[in-house]
């Protein structure tokens, strides 16, 4: 289990936020600074990696806590710029689906709320991974999710939130599929069409696409799906129905703290949301540090995910996958 503590707060905080996150579209965010100026040290970034970089600067300076304040792809960037230092993470939801910070139990909606719980201080130590060396806290994808990433643009986010991600899957799913291969460290192997990683147990918001995944057993949940286009879809939605995405036949699950996924040509790759590139071989393996990050001592992430799901019928599903042996 990751180490936990509580720790002495600054009295000012670093806080990193991303003015294009479509959170902050109505003035709740800045409202939000304003009435608590006292309490932050306020850096708007202009690019990408400027996140990261001044996550890096105020960890190289020694600050005890840096602020992300914004959605999954800001917290990522400003983890890139934690990742091997000694300070702690604190965040304030205000992104599009704030995974990571559901994951942990953070408020989401309330930045009030939010607040509250980095002023309590209540630090847990979670994984860290790698794709290709850029590191991710909650979820990756190689395949399907990661190309309907890289067909959404910003200005369809800001404008439509949760919905310009499902346009962008209307435009992709017909797509010809790629080959993938997943190479397990210890030589397990399983084949598909689409990939996706989860270090926590959410996944595109608040569904637990990933039923036994943990944050601090240094390992990572895999997903390997066997059927592309809208059977993919249909996957989904029955694996959420009936309890687990890995429950079903049409998709083989493994879990592993090191391995490889090999394509048939490149393919897009997403790490927590945000579109990286395209590879023909993603290494996926467990970063020597890990994250202090500033969290509810009784996380309730997930209570909800499937209970709007619990309504559909129930879909015939295997039994539950034989325990694995461990990675060595």
């Amino acid at each position: 289990m990751g180490e936990e503590s509580r720790m002495e707060t600054p009295r000012r905080y670093p806080l990193i936020f991303n003015p294009k996150a479509r959170s902050q579209k109505g003035g709740k965010f800045l409202r939000f600074l304003m009435n608590h100026a006292h309490c932050f040290a306020v850096f708007a970034t202009n690019h990408a990696g400027e996140a990261r970089d001044l996550a890096a600067r105020f960890a190289a300076q020694g600050d005890p806590v840096v602020i992300a304040a914004g959605g999954d792809g800001t917290l990522n960037e400003v983890v890139n710029g934690l990742a091997g230092s000694a300070t702690v993470l604190g965040v304030l939801p205000v992104g599009t689906m704030n995974v990571f910070a559901r994951e942990l139990g953070i408020p989401f909606d309330s930045l009030e709320h939010a607040l509250a719980v980095i002023e309590r201080g209540f630090v847990r130590e979670v994984d860290l991974f790698a794709a290709n060396g850029t590191p991710f806290l909650q979820m990756a994808g190689m395949g399907f999710d990661a190309a309907v990433i890289e067909e959404t643009s910003w200005k369809s986010k800001k404008l439509l939130g949760p919905l310009a991600y499902l346009l962008a899957a209307a435009r992709v799913i017909g797509r010809n599929p790629p080959a993938l291969e997943v190479v397990c460290a210890d030589g397990r192997r399983a084949a598909g069409v689409a990939v996706i990683v989860g270090n926590g147990s959410l996944y595109a918001g608040p569904f637990r696409f990933f039923r036994n995944a943990n944050n601090h057993d240094s390992k990572l949940d895999v997903l390997v799906y066997q059927k592309a286009g809208y059977r993919l879809a249909l996957d989904t939605l029955r694996g959420l129905a009936c309890g687990g995405i890995d429950l079903l036949e049409s998709v083989s699950y493994l879990q592993t703290g090191d391995f490889t996924v090999r394509a048939d040509r490149e393919v897009p790759v997403e790490v927590d949301g945000e579109w990286i590139g395209r590879f023909a071989d993603v290494r996926f393996a467990q970063s020597s540090h890990h994250l202090r990050v500033i969290a509810p001592e009784s996380p309730l992430a997930g209570r909800f995910a499937g209970s709007w799901m619990s309504l559909l019928p129930p879909w015939r599903r295997r039994p539950p996958h034989p325990p694995t042996p461990s990675d060595p």
